[in-house]
């Protein structure tokens, strides 16, 4: 396989899912492969998840020698981990690409899950090609945020938890918080403009982009926001997280 090949690996709070990726197309080369997140979420049983999924993969012909990319959710400097959602607490302040790199005996390269997603979303799709500012969202059981800056990542920006009306806001605003409260579309709605507005206020972005599984849903809730930017669905969903993390591995490590 070539240079513009890649495996990429997305860590969560439930599954572990890989697959073989063309960075041509942003297409799978192999079935995408799911196993679960070992339960409490301990950096040793998900390494040797981790290192167990990526035999399958690295089973497809010629993959064996793919860069490998792994996103996780958690800030992410120098290759530690510097929090932890939904996995123990272990992992703060982990030497977690170091570790991942013993046991899984090659290079990797280590990222913050939203980050991925929203490099994915640049490169192959809802923002490829664009110039300026590119705010991507994950709504999910919080909120995960990217930046992108005429297709540069900046990384590590926890916007989800931007204080608003004292409150951290991705407490209320996240899809969790319109489960969990049992909210109508039009109701959380309301909450996503509040948070929508504050960041459109503070980064006058070109396009927002929002991800996460509830972005099937979009029609539901997107066109009762009322903002100056645009603010469209994320295309690759679920596996957004997957083509960031193989995209970024050929970038960091050819």
């Amino acid at each position: 396989m070539s240079s513009t090949t890649a495996i990429g690996i997305d860590i969560g709070g439930t599954g572990i899912k890989g697959a073989v990726v063309d960075l041509v197309t942003g297409q799978f080369l192999s079935d995408r492969v799911k196993l679960p997140t070992p339960k409490g979420g301990r950096p040793v049983d998900i390494v040797e998840s981790t290192r167990a999924l990526l035999a399958t993969v690295s089973s497809v012909a010629g993959a064996s020698a793919l860069p490998v990319g792994i996103c996780f959710p958690a800030i992410v400097k120098n290759g530690h981990t510097m929090s932890a959602a939904n996995v123990s607490d272990k992992w703060i302040g982990l030497a977690a690409e170091k570790l991942f790199q013993k046991s899984l005996g090659q290079p990797i390269h280590f990222v913050n899950d939203a980050d991925a997603a929203g490099y994915a979303e640049s490169e192959f799709g809802a923002a490829k090609g664009l110039r300026g500012v590119v705010l991507m969202t994950t709504l999910g059981t919080g909120i995960g945020t990217a930046l992108i800056n005429d297709g540069v990542l900046v990384p590590n920006t926890e916007l989800g938890h931007l204080q608003i009306d004292g409150v951290d806001h991705e407490t209320r605003a996240a899809f969790s918080a319109k489960e969990r409260e049992h909210l109508s579309w039009d109701k959380w709605a309301s909450r996503l403009q509040k948070y929508y507005s504050t960041l459109e206020a503070l980064f006058s972005p070109d396009l927002f982009i929002v991800g996460g599984g509830v972005s099937k849903h979009h029609q539901d809730f997107l066109p009762l926001l009322k903002l100056k930017t645009p603010i469209i669905p994320a295309v690759h969903r679920n596996n957004a997280g997957i083509l960031g993390a193989a995209a970024l591995a050929v970038k960091n490590l050819n």
